[in-house]
């Protein structure tokens, strides 16, 4: 994969810049920017080396153009096709803060699998949001794992609400049975995929800092970014991937339920 998502744009942004600013870091195959009426602009960026897509990611996501502080991250289809996610597993996201952009649900959903789409709903008058959006998996016990765990987690001072977007796929009974009763911690680890190197650490009302995630969480591993979002109250911690999933998923069962 060497094609970068870049969201949360200025709307003066143009491909030109885009180009401009990203073919510092490495040559570029092409730009293509996606504007939508009732949402910010985005674009996908192709460079030529997946190195340099990997670089761009660590040195631009977070900083400023136009005023806009854009979020970088891997595409998730190529940016010439249109995304058809319609065998896909949805989720519903209710209850969410006027505030709470697309790239919020997308980055709060995130640690639980690879994202086909993820959508905030907003009013096509007035662009604001309509409270719920969507988040669509690639793999259902991803999906079924993002239900379980976001269902009443804090996202921009309120609990969301999360449940299938529409009727479950058909399974098999195994499947089925399985689904009746909730997941447990161990069910959850092994479903979880390997390269899942980033824990989520929701529901801190006060006094989220990097610092504090950081004193936190180092000792169970050599951390590689963390991200906070103190307004929202929420923080991702992601390890070097050399460390195994294990490692992160008993800091998941140490501080579970635990109040900062």
């Amino acid at each position: 994969m060497s094609d970068s998502y870049v969201g949360n744009l200025s709307r003066d942004v143009t491909e030109n810049l885009i180009l401009q600013l990203f073919t510092q870091i490495g040559p570029c195959k092409s730009c293509k920017m996606i504007t939508e009426v009732s949402n910010d602009p985005y674009c996908f960026v192709e460079f030529f080396e997946h190195r340099d897509a990997a670089a761009a990611l660590a040195a631009m996501n977070g900083r400023k153009i136009l005023g806009k502080e854009v979020k970088v991250n891997w595409a998730t289809t190529p940016s010439s096709q249109k995304k058809d996610t319609s065998n896909h597993f949805h989720v519903f996201v209710g209850d969410l803060s006027p505030e709470i952009t697309t790239d919020d649900i997308r980055a709060a959903f995130a640690p639980f699998g690879k994202i086909s789409d993820a959508r905030v709903v907003k009013d096509m008058t007035t662009g604001k949001s309509k409270g719920y959006g969507f988040v669509s998996f690639y793999n259902k016990l991803d999906a079924e794992n993002a239900i379980v765990h976001m269902g009443g987690q804090w996202l921009g001072g309120r609990q969301i609400r999360t449940n299938w977007a529409t009727r479950k796929p058909p399974a098999p009974k195994s499947v089925q049975d399985s689904n009746s009763k909730q997941l447990r911690f161990e069910d959850v680890v092994n479903q979880s995929s390997p390269q899942n190197c980033t824990v989520y650490c929701g529901g801190i009302q006060s006094g989220l800092s990097e610092h504090l995630m950081r004193q936190t969480f180092s000792p169970f591993g050599q951390i590689m970014e963390i991200r906070v979002f103190p307004e929202k109250g929420y923080s991702f911690i992601r390890y070097f991937p050399n460390y195994q999933w294990a490692v992160s998923s008993s800091i998941l069962k140490i501080f579970e339920n635990t109040y900062f």
